[in-house]
């Protein structure tokens, strides 16, 4: 087992559950915690863009996680960004103060108590799944990348076993060839790993800027959309107020839980949205979640999950 470099623990600021967190409902299978039974493991490449890392957290009694840390970047770095994965960086309790406020928000948090998102690891591994996903069954672009990761990452052994931590952006671009990488493909994650180096996807640095130049600058690098542009910023930046109305499941199952026997038009969703604030994004995958799990209609012009 690869030795554990240090323990610390995260106390939630509000409610939150690792069990909900290890089965959340959308999203890659890869490059997000991996769980087992009620513990949650975690490789990455550090936010540094050097070092790999990797986590295994539990959760006691008392709600607090046990956060085993291992690789060789930062332990503190490490754990902050096991923080922003699990949105623990965030205030459950001002969270929870969106429900009090509209009541089909409160009905759905308590239907899923202590569910934040789960975010990939950094909007670099985003970006790189981004382009590794693209035209590919799920399943498919989870081999693809398990395959790259182990090849030219770095294997944890961890206590729910082995785990591959993508590789760092310099590493990438020394992947000239790879087994179902095309040659386009590989120049579109070489794009991906300098534009990191640059500074391009740093998290705090998408997350400062206005929404739409953010989402105009990821859409510069080759291969990626507004679809893709979005994924990143909102699931891998730490975004919590971010509203999109290109999530083509959102105003159908908008309106099945608020009752309004129509999709939600822009107009309906936007002045719902106004009590939302400052948690919009996270009230958007909240929604997400639950028609998902019922069931829902998911629109004319949803692309599956991402």
């Amino acid at each position: 087992m690869t030795e554990v470099v240090r323990e610390l623990t995260i106390t939630p600021d509000g409610a939150f559950s690792l069990a909900a967190a290890a089965s959340f409902g959308f999203g890659p299978n890869t490059g997000r915690p991996k769980p087992e039974g009620n513990s949650m493991s975690l490789a990455f490449v550090a936010d540094d863009l050097v070092h790999h890392a990797a986590a295994h957290v539990t959760q006691d009694h008392d709600e607090i996680l046990h956060c085993r840390v291992f690789g060789d970047a930062d332990p503190d770095a490490v754990v902050a960004q096991v923080r922003r994965v699990l949105s623990l960086d965030r205030s459950g309790t001002a969270w929870a103060e969106v429900g009090a406020r509209d009541p089909v928000i409160g009905r759905l948090q308590t239907e899923f108590p202590g569910l934040r998102p789960v975010l990939f690891h950094s909007p670099y591994e985003a970006a790189a799944w981004s382009i590794l996903s693209q035209h590919r069954h799920r399943t498919q672009a989870t081999a693809v990348r398990k395959r790259l990761s182990a090849a030219h990452g770095r294997v944890f052994a961890l206590p729910g076993g082995e785990l591959e931590a993508f590789p760092t952006p310099a590493e990438l671009l020394r992947v000239d060839s790879f087994p179902s990488l095309e040659p386009q493909r590989i120049d579109r994650v070489h794009a991906v790993a300098h534009a990191a180096l640059d500074g391009q996807l740093d998290p705090a640095g998408l997350l400062a800027m206005p929404s739409e130049d953010a989402m105009a600058a990821l859409q510069r690098l080759p291969g990626i959309g507004p679809m893709y542009a979005g994924l990143i910023l909102l699931r891998s930046t730490g975004a919590t107020d971010i509203l999109t109305l290109a999530e083509p499941r959102l105003a159908s199952y908008v309106g099945h839980f608020y009752g309004l026997k129509h999709p939600a038009t822009t107009a309906e969703i936007a002045k719902l949205a106004g009590a939302w604030r400052p948690f919009r994004t996270w009230t958007c995958v909240l929604i997400r979640v639950a028609g998902d799990r019922d069931g829902l209609p998911r629109g004319p012009q949803d692309g599956g999950d991402r």
